[in-house]
């Protein structure tokens, strides 16, 4: 199982940047720290989403980097916390807010004309 996934999106500079301010003010951040890179025209952005599931009795951190470029985004969320394997572990049925973060970014991709690439990774070494 790959422990993290990552959005490659493609499109007009101007909507590539509006992209990062939709999303944080659609989807408040329990943290969010700015990086702003002086020679170039980059910014990353580190959010940091946290939830209580009440049915399984743990807290669910996502971690959310964006990285804004002149050509494209680039997020690469990391889902930690949580139990596996232990009694009520079950999947609730509500939304969580990686199914949230996802949904939001193949929603402003659709919207906007964007084009939207998932990076596929493979969990098997490859053979030689």
């Amino acid at each position: 199982m790959n422990s993290h996934t990552t959005f490659y999106i493609f499109g007009p500079t101007a909507t590539l940047k509006r992209m990062s301010d939709r999303m944080f003010k659609e989807h408040d951040p329990k943290f969010l720290y700015t990086y702003p890179n002086p020679d170039a025209k980059e910014k990353i952005f580190v959010a940091v989403y946290e939830e209580y599931e009440k049915q399984i009795n743990s807290s669910v951190t996502l971690t959310c980097i964006f990285e804004m470029g002149s050509q494209h985004n680039k997020v690469v969320l990391k889902k930690t916390g949580g139990r596996m394997g232990f009694r009520g572990s079950s999947l609730s049925e509500e939304r969580n807010v990686e199914a949230n973060i996802i949904s939001f970014i193949l929603d402003f991709g659709k919207r906007y004309g964007l084009t939207v690439q998932e990076e596929q990774v493979s969990d098997q070494k490859e053979e030689e």
